[in-house]
């Protein structure tokens, strides 16, 4: 069970994204954002809450229940997969199978391979308290507009510039042009509260990201693996078109777990996005909260769900982080 600091440390956090969704439909994104943004006492609190939930709550309730996987060991495995495997190495597999598509449309690939590296350059986005900063194998990047640990550089990776003429390590308001290996969102794209600008941080990591380069996307679903498949589905499709192709894919306790791949060329993922483009229900890049319309009255709040397509969602549920009596690890 939840200890009462448990609770209100994930109803705080629920509170501040649904506040930031609020102000945005009033306010527009943009000024609800440098709002928030500028607003110190909430984000230091914001970025305590979350150290207080990642590196206690969900840490101790993980030692608990060892048949749950931690989301930060679900990203270095899979990166050991892809990267180092000896005997089967997806990254090989997956560019060879990316060679025979553009063989299939006539493409001509660029030799723009990744090269070998025994440590890979990862960006954190949102990262909080830099849990990656514990393994070897990642030269670590870690950036949030509150950071919760000294290793964490304060970065608005929204109104992030990319600098195209540098490889140099970043400053606090550029990042360099196809740097890095893996890129994490963690629990970061429900941050957001429009489709479009969770595609647009997407787009931004593709500009970053050399190319055979990994995005992982970690995203909270406390329902069973079905119940919004629909929309994880369509993620898939939305990324493809801007050449993304989904290589990895699980479902543990409460998050779904993704891993992107950068392709050689986006004409090829692409090709896949227009082939099996009817089979998806969405066009955008949504989230459960998306649909559910907040109904205020003087003495009360009532959420409603207006989407067919998800019956009986709940919005306690989806929230990033709530309902964390049940959550083993995040």
């Amino acid at each position: 069970m939840a200890t009462p600091d448990h609770l209100n440390l994930s109803t705080f956090i629920k509170s501040v994204h649904s506040n930031l969704k609020e102000n945005s439909k009033y306010l527009g994104f943009e000024k609800a954002w440098m709002q928030h943004c500028q607003n110190e006492q909430i984000l230091k609190k914001y970025a305590h809450a979350m150290k207080e939930l990642a590196t206690n709550h969900w840490q101790n309730n993980f030692r608990k229940c060892l048949k749950a996987s931690s989301r930060v060991d679900w990203v270095y495995k899979y990166c050991m997969d892809y990267f180092f495997h000896e005997t089967y190495n997806e990254l090989r597999h997956q560019r060879e199978r990316e060679l025979e598509i553009s063989r299939k449309i006539e493409i001509i690939i660029k030799p723009t391979y990744l090269l070998p590296s025994k440590c890979l350059k990862l960006l954190d986005v949102g990262s909080c308290y830099n849990p990656f900063a514990v393994y070897d194998i990642f030269d670590v990047i870690a950036i949030d507009i509150a950071p919760g640990h000294p290793n964490v550089l304060k970065m608005d990776f929204l109104n992030v510039e990319i600098n195209r003429n540098s490889t140099n390590s970043p400053i606090t308001d550029s990042l360099p042009c196809e740097f890095f290996d893996v890129i994490v969102f963690s629990l970061f794209l429900e941050y957001l509260p429009t489709p479009d600008l969770r595609v647009h941080c997407c787009e931004k990591a593709l500009k970053l990201l050399k190319y055979e380069g990994l995005l992982f996307i970690i995203t909270p679903d406390s329902k069973h693996v079905g119940a919004n498949a629909q929309i994880i589905k369509s993620w898939q499709f939305v990324l493809a078109k801007i050449g993304f192709s989904r290589v990895k894919y699980e479902k543990l306790p409460h998050i779904h777990c993704m891993a992107y791949r950068k392709s050689l060329d986006p004409k090829i993922t692409k090709r896949w996005s227009d082939l099996n483009g009817k089979k998806q229900v969405y066009d955008k890049m949504h989230i459960p909260q998306d649909f559910l319309i907040k109904e205020n009255s003087e003495h009360e709040v009532v959420e409603q769900d207006h989407q067919n397509n998800f019956e009986e969602v709940n919005h306690s549920l989806e929230l990033p982080f709530a309902n964390i009596n049940f959550i083993e690890d995040i």
